[in-house]
């Protein structure tokens, strides 16, 4: 299994091949946000809303075996890619090591240039709630064990 900065990794080295060119790279997250599986309507629920994001983007998570396991949506196609890229790079890892991670990817593939200062905010603010989620389970870990 990957670590969350080869995960990383293997995104830089998959936007390197799309030599920056902002219509590729646009199709691309599109693309990407189609393979993440389906969301349920329960999930797809006020409370599962990231606050912060233009678009309607929900997320939840659960610990599955000491992982946390991400399940994410958006009503958006471009929305809907970039926060499968943070489900692909954040899920099925251990609590501590997403709350102690830098995600670096999009800083490294050059996001800001194809995506807006709000887009930029919402993104950030799915990532401090996949941490939020990842802190929440990893307390709950220590006060079961």
């Amino acid at each position: 299994m990957s670590t969350i900065a080869e995960k990383q990794k293997e995104i830089v080295e998959e936007f390197s091949m799309l030599d920056g060119d902002m219509e590729m790279t646009i199709n691309y997250i599109m693309e990407l946000g189609e393979q993440l599986p389906e969301m349920t309507e329960d999930q797809r629920s006020e409370e599962n809303i990231v606050k912060g994001c233009q678009s309607k983007v929900w997320l939840t998570a659960a610990d599955e075996g000491g992982k946390v396991k991400f399940i994410a949506d958006s009503n958006t196609a471009i929305t809907k890619g970039l926060v499968s890229l943070l489900v692909r790079v954040l899920s099925d890892e251990q609590a501590e090591d997403i709350l102690k991670e830098e995600i670096t990817f999009p800083q490294q593939i050059g996001m800001n240039r194809f995506i807006g200062t709000q887009r930029s905010n919402g993104f950030a603010a799915m990532i401090k709630q996949m941490k939020l989620y990842a802190l929440a389970l990893s307390s709950k870990t220590e006060t079961s064990a």
